[in-house]
């Protein structure tokens, strides 16, 4: 039997399920009548959550506030640690191209013109290569156990970047290295929906996120470290080198671990009773998205595709990361711009790892505290437009005034952490969440690809016009926001409309059916 799609609200007059085969008949239910309707169903397609009932059908599970805190507390504990230091990771394994930026690697590869900026271009590329595929391979394969792969093949391609001699060997290790990673933000966005609820995935998102604070904090320390050191006591090997081999080993050692503790998903988890998976498996139920699953359903992708909150959402990833590829790649220099000398570049960059560790968990826990995530973490983008200005603004000679500019900037990953984290919340359908986080991200590589070619070696050392670029991209991201905000209220309403009609029904666990967000009457975008 070809697939057909559940008829969208507010035209739905009977919610259908027909996803591939007749092996299975389920109930479903006339609007309007309550009447029932024999519709089929492949036992497959269901999502996975519906495994952990199979012998306690028509139980009744409540789960009280104690219980629940009981399980939350075990969820923090085993899997937020490794969230949060991976992603660091993540992040300061791009950043170390622009601590050995000063530390000598231009020399030393002979780096000449735009070299430089087409090494911070490439990861990307590589990204962009291969963010749909893993975005598949995720959905396809063990969660846990494919994620743990890359992070270990991540450590160690970056390892190869301590060895490259020329510009061609270390465009081949950024690229692989932009592939291997390819898989962590999508990856840990897929974690935190997996096993928390919605009041609760945006200040899990914007704490494992944050990490790149600390991680920007960390690394610069190290890099000042290593340089100093090896100024003092002479090194076997240019500094620079050092760097890269130990964030490598370090992310490889911290992938063996991710793969021993984390599991794919609360059905196969050590640190839980068989009770317990069950009852972690109930506590998200109100997400109406389930747990996982494996099956590519063509409708699905066809519905994010063509729906406008999907290219909302992939508009502000290009145009957000344009900024962001040009200052992660660029900050060092920036801030030697500013009259600092090259080691101290490396310090100077750490306290702007305390304002995005700052405003990131702030907005997180705000957002998901006020409930409106949209307009509490539109603060941060208002906060680096005042930063890039006083940055283009201020005179040359006023170094503090434009390096706290500069600081004031890292806040921008407020509003960014905020949309996935309403990918995660918001995008329902494991295909079309699986492709919007991708689409997501493709846009994310694109703007980290042009943003470096934005900073030209002519503009030197001040780099106006990139910065003046920047702050125009973030004043278009605020009307972006806007849009956002509107379309889910708007959608929300209509639900709420169509919920309200006299003999309005609930299939029975219509929450583990796989539905998508537009297709679900009773789903409800977070704001």
């Amino acid at each position: 039997m070809a697939d057909e799609k559940i008829p969208s609200y507010p035209d739905m007059d009977m919610q259908v399920v027909r996803t591939g085969s007749d092996d299975i008949e389920k109930e479903a239910y006339r609007r309007g009548s309550g009447a029932p309707e024999k519709v089929l169903k492949h036992a497959n397609d269901a999502d996975d959550a519906m495994k952990a009932f199979e012998g306690h059908e028509g139980e009744a599970i409540v789960i009280d506030e104690t219980t629940n805190k009981r399980l939350l507390g075990k969820i923090d504990l085993n899997i937020m640690p490794l969230l949060c230091v991976v992603y660091g990771l993540n992040y300061l394994d791009k950043t170390t191209l622009s601590y050995a930026s000063v530390m000598g690697i231009k020399t030393d590869i002979k780096l000449t013109g735009d070299d430089y900026q087409w090494l911070g271009s490439m990861f990307y590329f590589g990204y962009l290569a291969w963010e749909y595929p893993t975005n598949r391979l995720l959905q396809r394969l063990p969660l846990a156990k494919y994620s743990s792969f890359c992070i270990i093949m991540w450590g160690l391609v970056l390892c190869c970047m301590a060895a490259v001699q020329n510009y061609s060997g270390a465009i081949a290790v950024r690229f692989f290295l932009g592939v291997f990673e390819a898989a962590v933000t999508p990856g840990f966005a897929l974690f935190t929906s997996q096993w928390y609820t919605k009041k609760e995935q945006g200040t899990r998102i914007g704490i494992w996120f944050s990490f790149n604070g600390f991680a920007q904090i960390f690394g610069g320390l190290v890099a000042y470290g290593i340089a100093k050191g090896a100024a003092k006591y002479g090194a076997a090997i240019a500094p620079w080198r050092i760097v890269f081999l130990v964030t490598g080993l370090l992310t490889s050692a911290l992938g063996c671990i991710f793969f021993a503790i984390v599991p794919d998903n609360q059905l196969n988890t050590r640190w839980l009773s068989k009770d317990d998976r069950r009852l972690a498996v109930e506590r998200v139920r109100v997400n109406q998205q389930g747990i996982g699953n494996k099956h590519f359903k063509a409708y699905q992708l066809k519905e994010a595709l063509t729906d406008p909150l999907t290219w909302a959402f992939v508009f502000y990833a290009l145009t957000a990361d344009i900024p962001n590829g040009g200052i992660s790649n660029f900050f060092s220099q920036l801030i030697v711009s500013f009259g600092y000398t090259a080691e101290q570049s490396l310090l100077y960059g750490t306290p702007g790892g305390v304002v995005e560790i700052v405003s990131l968990i702030a907005c997180g826990y705000l957002g998901d505290r006020f409930g409106n995530r949209l307009i509490i973490s539109s603060s941060g983008l208002f906060i680096s437009i005042l930063g890039m200005a006083l940055i283009v603004g201020l005179p040359i000679t006023n170094d503090g005034g434009r390096l706290a500019g500069y600081y004031l900037t890292q806040a921008s990953a407020t509003m960014f952490v905020c949309l996935l984290s309403l990918i995660a919340t918001n995008v329902a359908g494991y295909t079309k969440k699986t492709t919007v986080a991708a689409l997501y991200l493709i846009g994310y590589c694109v703007g980290n690809i042009i943003g470096p070619q934005t900073f030209r070696p002519k503009d030197a050392p001040r780099y106006v016009p990139a910065e003046i670029a920047i702050i125009c991209c973030y004043c278009a991201c605020l009307v972006d926001v806007v849009f956002i905000w509107w379309y889910c209220n708007q959608q929300n309403k209509k639900k709420a409309a169509f919920r309200a009609r006299p003999g309005y029904m609930k299939l029975e666990n219509q929450e583990w059916l796989d539905l998508t967000d537009r297709e679900n009457p009773e789903f409800v975008y977070t704001l």
